[in-house]
């Protein structure tokens, strides 16, 4: 009797082994929520990114994206906090016929996680490769988490940039001279989903029970914010002319951030165009 052939196994993508600091965690999850407190609550923040989700999913999701309109996707574009400053070129009548149909690509084909990174790649291939366009990978990361934030963790530069070893990753690696470390660790997918999944295990094992999801990207954005103050606060200021406040810059970063008269702000061909009616998140 032949003997059956053993079944081929299923390639996975190697994971890998991050190297997280608790005490560091411990600072920004205590900074969180005693800076939150003054302005309703870590619960009020985690409200906003649900209706974000909810007004991402409502406009671009289950296909949708092939047919949104301009004003919509400009509303939806101005919440992003690294894109807004950039993407009004590309929001011209004569180039978002051509946005519109990439997206819609992006959406389709990153419909399976196994598919995310060749997808992200796609996208960013009908752009220059260069410093003015750096934005285009979080557009699309952006947009992938914001659509289907179960299955796509934040994945932006300012979370991990690995050609540029920066971001939150750097900020709670566990090393005793960080300045002097470079870490190995690619910025794809898997790396992302893992470091939400060890953030979520420690917000679990510190009492957080409920809207994990929301403060993982609520302690995510602590971490950067907290460097950014500790640099200045230059790259995040430069938009606004009102008074700091200690969670400024963790709106900013998950674009729950509310310019003066609710209005936001993109940069057009012929410079700054103001866009009225964007969705207001946190009042």
């Amino acid at each position: 009797m032949a003997r059956a052939a053993p079944a081929l196994a299923t390639a996975r993508p190697t994971l890998p082994t991050l190297e997280l600091s608790g005490p560091k965690l411990a600072r920004a999850l205590e900074s969180l929520v005693v800076r939150s407190e003054e302005y309703g609550g870590v619960e009020r923040y985690v409200d906003a990114l649900k209706l974000k989700t909810t007004l991402f999913g409502q406009v671009l999701g289950d296909g949708r994206a092939r047919d949104v309109e301009p004003r919509a996707l400009r509303q939806l574009l101005s919440l992003l906090a690294t894109v807004r400053r950039r993407i009004g070129p590309h929001l011209h009548p004569d180039r978002f016929e051509t946005l519109r149909a990439r997206l819609a690509a992006l959406l389709d084909a990153a419909r399976e996680t196994a598919a995310a990174d060749e997808a992200i790649a796609t996208f960013c291939g009908h752009y220059p490769d260069d410093r003015e366009h750096r934005f285009v990978r979080d557009l699309a990361v952006d947009v992938l988490h914001n659509v289907d934030p179960e299955r796509y963790p934040l994945m932006c530069r300012w979370v991990w940039d690995a050609r540029a070893n920066t971001g939150v990753l750097r900020e709670i690696w566990h090393a005793d001279d960080i300045d002097h470390v470079q870490i190995d660790v690619p910025d794809r997918h898997a790396t992302f989903v893992v470091l939400r999944e060890e953030l979520s295990q420690y917000l679990t094992a510190n009492g957080v029970f409920r809207d994990v999801l929301q403060y993982v990207d609520l302690l995510t954005a602590q971490v950067y914010a907290e460097y950014i103050a500790e640099q200045g606060g230059s790259y995040l200021r430069a938009d606004f002319a009102m008074p700091e406040d200690p969670m400024l810059h963790t709106r900013r970063m998950l674009g729950l951030d509310v310019a003066p008269h609710g209005r936001s702000r993109l940069k057009a061909v012929d410079g700054d165009a103001t866009i009225d009616d964007a969705p207001r998140l946190v009042n």
